[in-house]
Parts: structure tokens; C-alpha cells; sequence
């Protein structure tokens, strides 16, 4: 098989692959770049992973030294420059680290009259895409294209500045928490649907509503305030004819009969140390939707010895690879802790160990243990 129709069966849950895919959401550095690569898509051809994901190009405008040049956002790391100040084309305000990754300072709405003389940017513009249309020509039909999108959570609370500050808006101002969210998912459907058109196999939404302890808001605010707007980007994305991966960290348990109502068809990344259980999660919803990790990047990955990373990775394929429907992957991201050599470990191990049909043995062995929890003990 290729690695397109690995991933492919895997996700829409049409049996057993040869193997179990491999896929990552992001891949930072210093893993990025540990054998070699210079870019995402020389590590995903070198790794010969199953997927990869591609976002959207974002130009940025330095706010520092008048040594700074504009810079392209692809994804979550910047092309050049590390520890500066960039303003995006949506206005909102980021300070980048040392490894490129941006994270956000301020947002442009500050109260319900800018709003009114804001304007998003534009979609429809050319190089909005280019890293996804290089990614087309290099991958398609050889390894599934995720196209990562958002829904009506992340970039409106990204625009006013702070999460507590949407979140105080689901109480004292919700038609602009609606507004916001309805400006947003506007934008990121008509692009979506742009990128599906131009090649895109399956898209990816990467707002995230939770941490360990449960999702950020009551699961009240998030069927008022975000369920609607994730619909419609599902909804888009199916009459493109492409399926939808819902990627959040965190407890996810209050508002997973909504996910998958909502009609996703994959959950990513389904996190251990947040109390998500990934046989749990199939066993329960396996027959409606793919689950996606979910090996910790907690503990494990960035601190776990290469054979504590295997029987993380053995424990995984034994409770959620059987009968297909697995795509293998971190708990979140391989992020800059991440050891190199780990992230190697979990990807051999998946291999060595993920082959159809999965051993009797391997299963009938780890798929009742709980390998994360000895790490939140010690924590």
C-alpha cells in the first residue's frame, strides 16, 4: 500500500491496512531536523510517513529592529528569525521562540466597536496556498495531504486579545463571541474549500477546547458558542467530499458525544495524561469514528527511556489498532522537548509492531494496562 491508501483505509475505517499509518499534527524542531531534513516535507519523505499536514501561508509584518524582514508563517514555524514580534494578517500579535514557534501576545478587537471597521483578510488570495499546492505536486496520491483549519474558537479568542477574554464574552457580550466566531468560520470555510479543490485529501481542525482537568468553558457555552460553527466547517467539508479530523488536547469526555454528533470522522490526539483512554474512546465510538495517537508526549516522549517508548507504543497498537480505524501519533505534536531519538523509538516500534494482523499475543498482553499511569503518579 501507499502511504495515501494507508492512511486513507485507516481513516474512513474501510479494515485493516497493510500497517498502521503513521501521521504527526506538527513536527518542531529539534526532532525536525535531527537526520538531516531542512524542511517538513524532506522529514516526511525520509521518516516515510503516511500523511502530512500543510497550513495555510500567513504573511507576517515584523514590529522590532528595522533589521527585521517580513517573514512567512507556514503552519507553526516561521521561515526565518526567532525571538522577534510579528503582526499577522488578521492583526493579531505574536512573539516567537527560539525554535520558530509562534504563540500569541494581542488581538486587534478589544471591544464591540472595532469590530465594526474591522476587516478579516482575504481567502481567496494567491499565496494563501502555495505551500499546499507544493505539497500537491510532491505527495499526491503517495501520501494523504491533511490541510489543518480552524473552527470558531481559537482565532476569535486569538483576535480579542486572550481566551478569558472570549470567555467573559459568553456572558457579557455574546453577540460579539457569536460575530467573532461567525467572521472566522467564514473565512476558514471558504478556504478549506480552496484547498480541498486544489488537493487537499482530508482537512484537520486544530482548536483546541480543553486541558488535562476538562474542556475551558461549560459544555453549555461550547454547544451555544462553538458546536454551531465546528458544524458548518464538517458539514463544508463533506460536501467537498473530503472527511474531517477533529484534533483537541485535553479531557474531551463532556463534549465527546457532541464531536462525534457533530459528524467528525477522526479524533485526534486523544491525550492519556489528560484521562483520555484510547480503547475507551474506540470501544465506545470506533464503529462512527477513527481515533488518531496516542503516544504521550508528556512524559514519555520528551523524558521516557527508547523501551519505555515501545511498550507506550505496543499498549497503543494493542488497544486501538485491532480491526483497523488507528492512525498512529503523538499525544499532541512533536514538540521541542520531544527526544529525537524517542520520537525514532515510537516510529520503529509502530512499525515492528503495528503489522496486520495485529499479534494475538501483543493485544491479549497490553491492551488492559495503563502505561501512563506511573508517570502521573510521579508527577
Amino acid at each position: 500500500m501507499t502511504g495515501y491508501e494507508r492512511f486513507m483505509t485507516a481513516l474512513l475505517r474501510k479494515g485493516e491496512p497493510d500497517r498502521v499509518p503513521l501521521w504527526e499534527l506538527i513536527i518542531n524542531e529539534p526532532t525536525l531536523s535531527a537526520w538531516g531534513a531542512k524542511s517538513l516535507e524532506e522529514f516526511v519523505e525520509m521518516e516515510d510517513l503516511d500523511g502530512i499536514t500543510i497550513f495555510e501561508d500567513m504573511k507576517l509584518e515584523p514590529l522590532g529592529t528595522a533589521e527585521q524582514k517580513e517573514l512567512v508563517w507556514r503552519g507553526r514555524t516561521i521561515l526565518a528569525g526567532t525571538r522577534q514580534v510579528v503582526r499577522d494578517e488578521w492583526g493579531i500579535t505574536w512573539g516567537i521562540t527560539d525554535f520558530g514557534i509562534p504563540y500569541p501576545i494581542d488581538g486587534p478587537i478589544k471591544d464591540p466597536s472595532d469590530l465594526k471597521t474591522y476587516t478579516p483578510p482575504d481567502p481567496e488570495a494567491p499565496h494563501r496556498l502555495q505551500s499546499l499546492r507544493e505539497a500537491v505536486k510532491k505527495f499526491k496520491g503517495r501520501r494523504a495531504i491533511v490541510f489543518l483549519t480552524h473552527d470558531g474558537f481559537e482565532f476569535p479568542h486569538y483576535l480579542r486579545g486572550g481566551m478569558e477574554n472570549l470567555l467573559l464574552d459568553y456572558y457579557d457580550n455574546p453577540r460579539l463571541a457569536h460575530e467573532l466566531a461567525e467572521m472566522v468560520i467564514d473565512y476558514k470555510i471558504r478556504l478549506m474549500r480552496r484547498a480541498i479543490r486544489e488537493g487537499a485529501d482530508a482537512v484537520v481542525s486544530g482548536d483546541d477546547y480543553a486541558n488535562q482537568h476538562g474542556t475551558v468553558m461549560s459544555p453549555q457555552h461550547f454547544r451555544q458558542f462553538v458546536l454551531p460553527y465546528l458544524k458548518r466547517s464538517i458539514d463544508a467539508a463533506h460536501d467537498e467530499g473530503v472527511p474531517f479530523i477533529k484534533h483537541t488536547d485535553g479531557n474531551i469526555w463532556a463534549i465527546l458525544d457532541d464531536l462525534v454528533q457533530a459528524g467528525i470522522d477522526a479524533l485526534d490526539p486523544i491525550e492519556p495524561a489528560a484521562g483520555m483512554d484510547i480503547g475507551e474512546v474506540k470501544a465506545k465510538y470506533g464503529d462512527r469514528i477513527a481515533v488518531i495517537g496516542n503516544v504521550d508526549c508528556s512524559f514519555v516522549l520528551t523524558r521516557g527511556t527508547v523501551e519505555e517508548v515501545e511498550e507506550a507504543v505496543k499498549e497503543t497498537i494493542a488497544k486501538a489498532s485491532p480491526g483497523g480505524g488507528h492512525i498512529l501519533a503523538s499525544s499532541n505534536s512533536i514538540h521541542p522537548a520531544v527526544k529525537p531519538e524517542n520520537y525514532r523509538a515510537m516510529v520503529e516500534a509502530a512499525r515492528r509492531y503495528g503489522r496486520y494482523p495485529i499479534d494475538p499475543e501483543l493485544i491479549a498482553q497490553y491492551r488492559s494496562r495503563n502505561y501512563i499511569a506511573k508517570y502521573l503518579k510521579a508527577a
